[in-house]
């Protein structure tokens, strides 16, 4: 009988399992092109290590961003002519959720590109338009007028703001509850920064309430489909970039963490017997017993 009864029940039901994304492997990940820069931590400051290892740096999380590695660390070198002029990328690119993710900085193009062509013009339908736009909105300035967004739009273009947005600091990349979370490193106070001494943003500081915070904007490639991400709410990271070439004294402060939805396999259906349907199996089972004692009677 207990042969007969577990062939039923195996027969009956369906061995349930469920394959969500997995936490990316820091292993996975590799970077394509040159124009980059590996921040490594010692103590409480980021610093630049050319021998930082990559899957190290990425292996941080929301409470403890570490390091980050910089795409397209040339940009606040460039002209806007330059910049206008070039399509060339920095990307870092690893197996998440057995499906291709590739974190890149933008281009002229990504920013400017209205789907007929390309657009520096305020109101043109692009990303340039959308992004700035939210960065107003956050800004408190969504209702200003329109002439007022406009020349603060061209101010931010003509002082390179959008390509010196297009360099952003890759701290982890992790996965959670089917999403990929995704750390940006920057300026916790992103204000503070902009009024620095010789800083060409004063004038668009000027309209930013104190304390504001925005991201720099990643360009993320996966299963098929490009976004752009960025945020304007950042957390502390306990980090600035105090050591070394290049240190500013503030960078890195912020963390600002962006998500994106990850692919989840739906679980195989479980089939669970009825209740009555146990009874029955029971039953059937009690009934081969009893059949099988009266064959046995002489």
């Amino acid at each position: 009988m207990t042969g007969l009864i577990k062939k039923a029940l195996i027969g009956a039901s369906v061995v349930a399992g469920m394959s969500a994304i997995a936490s990316a492997p820091a292993s996975a990940f590799t970077i394509t092109g040159t124009d980059y820069l590996l921040y490594d931590v010692t103590g409480n400051s980021t610093y630049v290590n050319p021998n930082a290892n990559l899957n190290s740096i990425l292996a941080g999380n929301s409470a403890n961003p570490g390091g980050n590695v910089e795409l397209f660390a040339s940009s606040e070198t460039l002209t806007n002519a330059q910049f206008l002029a070039s399509n060339a990328r920095t990307s870092v690119s690893g197996l998440v959720g057995g499906s291709t993710l590739t974190l890149s900085s933008l281009t002229a193009a990504d920013w400017f590109s209205t789907g007929s062509g390309m657009s520096m013009s305020y109101g043109a339908n692009n990303l340039a338009n959308r992004w700035f736009n939210d960065f107003l909105t956050a800004a408190g300035q969504g209702s200003a007028s329109l002439t007022t967004k406009a020349d603060l739009y061209n101010i931010f273009g003509a002082i390179e703001g959008f390509q010196r947005s297009s360099d952003p600091n890759i701290s982890y990349i992790n996965s959670s509850g089917g999403n990929i979370n995704i750390g940006l490193a920057g300026h916790y106070d992103l204000k503070a920064f902009y009024t620095r001494p010789g800083s060409p943003f004063a004038m668009v500081a000027a309209f930013l309430p104190n304390g504001f915070q925005a991201s720099e904007v990643v360009r993320t490639d996966y299963n098929g489909v490009t976004n752009y991400l960025y945020s304007f709410s950042a957390t502390q990271t306990g980090l600035t970039n105090s050591v070394g070439a290049g240190a500013d004294g503030s960078s890195h402060s912020g963390n600002y963490e962006v998500s994106l939805r990850g692919i989840v396999t739906p679980p195989r259906r479980t089939v669970v017997p009825e209740p009555s349907a146990m009874l029955a199996l029971f039953g059937l089972g009690a009934f081969l017993v009893t059949k099988r004692q009266q064959s046995k009677t002489p």
